[in-house]
C-alpha cells in the first residue's frame, strides 16, 4: 500500500472563497479539528498576505504539533523572509512557494521569459532552503504549461533542492488522462524526480477535481491537495473527505492509504461549514445530509434487509452517528461538556461554564437539544467576543394594511446608546434600514440566508448574511427563535467584522 499524504488548504484557498471572512477564533478551531481529523500538513494562510493573516499562521503553527504547518509565499524574498518570522518555531517548518509557467501567465501576468521563471524559481528556492527544512514548488497554471518547459523548470528546482512538486490545475481546466498523463511525462522525463515528492493540486471549474486528483494518485502522486466540502476560489477545490473516502473504499483498485481518521470526517464538515457559512448541498458526496438518506420504497426494503445492498458507505464510517444521550433541561454540566468535546470543541473552563448557562436558559425553551443547536451557542458566543455595536433592544410594528416600521437601540464601545426607528417594504428590510440609520454610514446587503436549525415550533433561526461598505466586505451570523432577532443580530456581527477589517487596514497603512 502506497502512503498518500493529505494537504488541507481550507483555512488558506478555501477562506479566499467569496464571502468567506475567518476571524483568528474561527481559525484556530478548524486548524485544530484538521489536526484531530490526521491531516498530514496544514496550509494555515498567506503569512505575507496582511499582518492578520501572519499572525494566524504563527499561532496557529505554535499550537499544531501532529499536522506539519505551511505558508504560502510568492517567489519574492520578503515573502519568505514573512513566512519564515511565521513558522520558525512550528514543528516542522515548511514553505509553500509558488511561480506560474504557462506561456498566459508569464505573458501577461508575469511579463517575464521562459528563462527568467526558470532563474527565479531556481534562486528562491535555493533561497527558501536556507531557511525552511521542507520547502514545496508549485508550478501554477500547470496544465496550461508547455510539458518540456514544465519538466525543465522541475529539473531545475529539484536540483535546487526542493522536497515537493506540486503539478496545480489551477484554473480547472484539465481532464483525468490528460493531467495523469503530465505526472508519467514528469517521471519519466525529470532524472532525479524519484528524489521529491510529487502533488496534486486540483480546482473544480469542471466539476473534475475529485476525479484528476484520483487520476494522479494512480500515475505517481503522493500528495494530494484540497479542502474540507470542496471550498475554494471560483467552484472550489477537489473535496479531501470524497478523496479520502475513495481511497478507502475502493483500496482494492488504488492500492493507496492515508492518516485520514475517517471518523472525523463529518465533524469536521459541519464546523467549516458553519464558521464559513457555506451551507452544504445535501446532495454533497460524503457529507450532504441526503448521502445515507433512502426514499425509494425499493431501496428502503433493500437497506433494511441488508444495508450494503444499496450503502457502499456506512455512515458510521465518515462519523455520522445516532447519539444515545439526549441533552435537556435535566443534563448536567458534565454531559455537556462532553458533548461539546465530541464535537470538536475544547474549551477553557470559565467559557464551558458560561455556555452551559446559555444552554440551560435554551433546555427551558427547547425539549431536547440537538448539535446543531450547540453549534449555534458556541458560535454565537464567538459572534460576540468582539463587539463594536451590541443590540440592546428592537421592537418592530407589522400589520397587512401597516407600513413595517423598526426601532432599535443599540450600544456603542464606548457606552453611548443610539435609538433609530425606520421603515421598510417588509420588517427585515426595515431593521435594516434602522440599523443603517444607527450607524450612520451607507451598508450595501450583499447576500442574506435563512435557515431552520432542525425542524419543529420551537427551532432557532440561523440568518446569514454579507455586507459591504466602502468596498469592504463581512459576513455576519445571528442565531435566535426569532428571525427577525437572529437578523439583526446576524447584520450587527457583519458590520462589527467589517468595523475590524476597517480598523485592521487603517492601522497597516498608518505603519
Amino acid at each position: 500500500m502506497r502512503k498518500i499524504n493529505f494537504f488541507d488548504t481550507t483555512l488558506r484557498d478555501g477562506e479566499q472563497s467569496p464571502g468567506v471572512n475567518l476571524n483568528f477564533q474561527e481559525k484556530l478551531e478548524i486548524a485544530k479539528q484538521l489536526e484531530r481529523l490526521g491531516i498530514d500538513i496544514i496550509e494555515a494562510g498567506f503569512p505575507a498576505a496582511s499582518k492578520g493573516d501572519f499572525q494566524s499562521v504563527k499561532e496557529i503553527a505554535s499550537i499544531v504539533k501532529d499536522s506539519s504547518v505551511t505558508g504560502l509565499a510568492r517567489s519574492v524574498t520578503k515573502d519568505i523572509d514573512i513566512a519564515w518570522e511565521a513558522l520558525k518555531n512550528s514543528a516542522e517548518p515548511r514553505l509553500h512557494v509558488f511561480i506560474a509557467t504557462s506561456p498566459i501567465h508569464m505573458n501577461y501576468k508575469l511579463q517575464m521569459t521562459p528563462d527568467e521563471v526558470v532563474e527565479t524559481a531556481v534562486k528562491m528556492v535555493k533561497y527558501a532552503k536556507e531557511r525552511f527544512p521542507i520547502v514545496q514548488w508549485s508550478a501554477e497554471d500547470a496544465c496550461r504549461s508547455d510539458l518540456p518547459f514544465l519538466a525543465r523548470i522541475v529539473d531545475e528546482v529539484v536540483k535546487a533542492g526542493a522536497d515537493v512538486i506540486n503539478i496545480p490545475d489551477t484554473v480547472g481546466y484539465t481532464t483525468p488522462k490528460d493531467y495523469g498523463a503530465i505526472f508519467s511525462y514528469l517521471r519519466e522525463t525529470v532524472p532525479n524526480i524519484d528524489r521529491v515528492a510529487l502533488s496534486a493540486h486540483c480546482h473544480d471549474d469542471l466539476g473534475l477535481a475529485v476525479a484528476n486528483s484520483l487520476a494522479a494518485i494512480q500515475h505517481g502522486a503522493t500528495q494530494i491537495e484540497g479542502t474540507v466540502n470542496g471550498i475554494g476560489e471560483r467552484a472550489g477545490n477537489a473535496s479531501l473527505e470524497e478523496i479520502a473516502v475513495a481511497l478507502h473504499i475502493r483500496k482494492d483498485f488504488y492500492e493507496a492509504e492515508t492518516n485520514m481518521v475517517l471518523s472525523e470526517i463529518k465533524r469536521t464538515s459541519d464546523l467549516v461549514s458553519k464558521l464559513t457559512g457555506m451551507t452544504i448541498a445535501p446532495n454533497k458526496a460524503i457529507v450532504g445530509k441526503n448521502a445515507f438518506a433512502h426514499e425509494s420504497g425499493i431501496h428502503q426494503d433493500g437497506v433494511l434487509k441488508e444495508p450494503t445492498t444499496y450503502e457502499i458507505i456506512s455512515p458510521e464510517l465518515v462519523g455520522v452517528n445516532q447519539n444515545p444521550i439526549v441533552l435537556g433541561k435535566h443534563s448536567g454540566r458534565h454531559a455537556f461538556r462532553n458533548r461539546l468535546v465530541e464535537l470538536g470543541f475544547v474549551l477553557p473552563d470559565e467559557q464551558v461554564n458560561s455556555l452551559f448557562a446559555k444552554f440551560k436558559d435554551l433546555a427551558d425553551k427547547k425539549k431536547d437539544i440537538t448539535d446543531d443547536d450547540l453549534f449555534a451557542l458556541v458560535l454565537q458566543k464567538q459572534v460576540n467576543s468582539d463587539e463594536f455595536y451590541k443590540l440592546e433592544t428592537l421592537q418592530v410594528q407589522y400589520g397587512m394594511t401597516n407600513i413595517p416600521t423598526a426601532t432599535i437601540t443599540l450600544k456603542r464601545y464606548d457606552g453611548e446608546m443610539v435609538q433609530e426607528a425606520a421603515t421598510g417594504s417588509g420588517s427585515v428590510e426595515a431593521i435594516y434600514n434602522t440599523l443603517e440609520r444607527c450607524l450612520d454610514t451607507n451598508v450595501k446587503l450583499l447576500d442574506y440566508r435563512l435557515q431552520s436549525i432542525n425542524g419543529g415550533p420551537d427551532a432557532l433561526a440561523e440568518v446569514y448574511v454579507k455586507v459591504e461598505s466602502e468596498g469592504f466586505e463581512a459576513s455576519g451570523r445571528g442565531v435566535a427563535f426569532d428571525v427577525l432577532e437572529s437578523s439583526a443580530k446576524a447584520y450587527i456581527h457583519a458590520i462589527n467584522r467589517l468595523f475590524a477589517i476597517q480598523q485592521h487596514r487603517s492601522k497597516q497603512e498608518v505603519m
